[in-house]
C-alpha cells in the first residue's frame, strides 16, 4: 500500500492490482487507489488501535503481529544520537503473509548431516524466495528427529517474531518439541543468553550481518554448539564480499551453504556447497557420489 498509488498483491512472484471490488486485475487502471485515510485505518487495524504499543517494532521499520505476520513500513523517521528514534507520516505498508510448509526442508536435510552431526548452514537467498519458510522447517525436522538422526535442543532467537510467530509466548507455527524460543529479542543478545540458559545444541538464527552478529556467532561455535542461519544474498560469492559477513566464510566457518532461487516452490534450492565451494547438487537434486 502506497499513499495515491494503486494497491498491489504480488503471489507467486507475480503482481496484481486489486480493483475496488477486491478482484485481482493485470491492469494498473482497474487497481483502487491508497488513500492517506485508508492507510491510516489499516494501520490502527493491524496494530489493535494501539499504535503506540509497536513503538520499538515501528523503529525498526516493522510490525509483526499475530500469526507472525510481518508489515513493513516507510514514511519520515525522526532521529536522535542513537540513531532512528521513531517514525511519523507512514505513507507505505508491506504486509507480508507468514506461512508455514511442513516437510519444505526435505530436500536439503540430508546435506546437512555428516556421520550424524549436523554441520553449521548458512541459507543464502534473495528477498522473498522462502528462507524463511526453510529455516522454519530445518528447525522443526532437527528439532523432531528424523531418520537422517535423533532429535537435538534447538534454540531460536526470533528478533521479529517471523520464525516460531509467538502469541504471548506460545509459538504459533510448528518448530518441534525440542525447541526453545527468545522471541522479540536481539539476535546477538539471544544467542549469547540461550547459550547461557538453555544449554542448545543447535542455535537458528534469519537475517545475520551485524557485526554484533559476528561476535555472537563466535561465540556460540567456541562454545560447541551448531548454528543455522540465513542472509540476503545471490550466491556465496555474493556474500563473501560484504565486509562483515565476509570474514565468517574466509574463516571457513560454515560447512554448508544453501543457495536459494526464485520462482517454484518457497524454498527453491539453485544449489548446496560444502566448505570447500563444491556443489553437491546435480541438477535433479540428487546427492553426488
Amino acid at each position: 500500500m502506497r499513499v495515491h498509488g494503486p494497491l498491489l498483491m504480488i503471489h507467486n512472484n507475480q503482481e496484481f492490482f486489486i480493483t475496488p471490488e477486491g478482484k485481482l486485475s493485470r491492469n494498473m487502471r482497474d487497481a483502487f487507489q491508497v488513500g492517506r485515510k485508508d492507510l491510516k485505518e489499516t494501520l490502527e487495524y493491524i496494530s489493535d488501535y494501539s499504535l503506540y504499543a509497536f513503538e520499538e517494532e515501528i523503529r525498526q521499520g516493522f510490525i509483526t503481529i499475530q500469526g507472525g505476520h510481518r508489515i513493513g513500513l516507510a514514511g519520515k523517521t525522526v532521529m536522535d544520537r542513537d540513531g532512528i528514534r521513531s517514525m511519523k507520516y507512514i505513507s507505505f505498508l508491506n504486509v507480508r503473509l507468514s506461512h508455514q510448509i511442513c516437510g519444505c526442508g526435505n530436500p536439503v536435510l540430508p546435506y546437512l548431516y555428516k556421520n550424524g552431526e549436523i554441520l553449521h548452514t548458512l541459507i543464502i537467498s534473495p528477498p522473498r524466495c522462502g528462507k524463511t519458510t526453510l529455516l522454519r522447517d530445518i528447525i522443526r525436522q532437527i528439532s523432531d528427529g528424523t531418520g537422517l538422526a535423533p532429535g537435538m535442543t534447538v534454540g531460536v532467537v526470533d528478533e521479529r517474531s517471523e520464525i516460531g510467530a509467538c502469541y504471548q509466548g506460545i509459538p504459533q507455527n510448528d518448530l518441534g518439541i525440542r525447541t526453545d524460543i527468545l522471541d522479540c529479542c536481539p539476535k546477538a543478545l539471544g544467542m549469547m543468553m540461550l547459550i547461557r540458559t538453555m544449554s542448545p545444541q543447535v542455535i537458528a538464527v534469519d537475517e545475520i550481518g551485524s557485526r554484533e552478529d559476528l561476535d555472537a556467532i563466535e561465540y556460540v561455535i567456541n562454545c560447541g554448539c551448531r548454528l543455522i542461519a540465513t542472509v540476503h544474498g545471490s550466491s556465496v560469492e555474493d556474500v563473501r564480499s560484504k565486509p562483515v559477513l565476509g570474514r565468517l566464510l574466509q574463516e571457513q566457518i560454515f560447512g554448508r551453504y544453501v543457495v536459494l532461487k526464485g520462482g517454484g516452490r518457497p524454498g527453491n534450492v539453485e544449489q548446496i556447497y560444502d566448505l570447500q565451494g563444491k556443489g553437491l547438487m546435480h541438477p535433479a537434486g540428487r546427492k553426488e557420489l
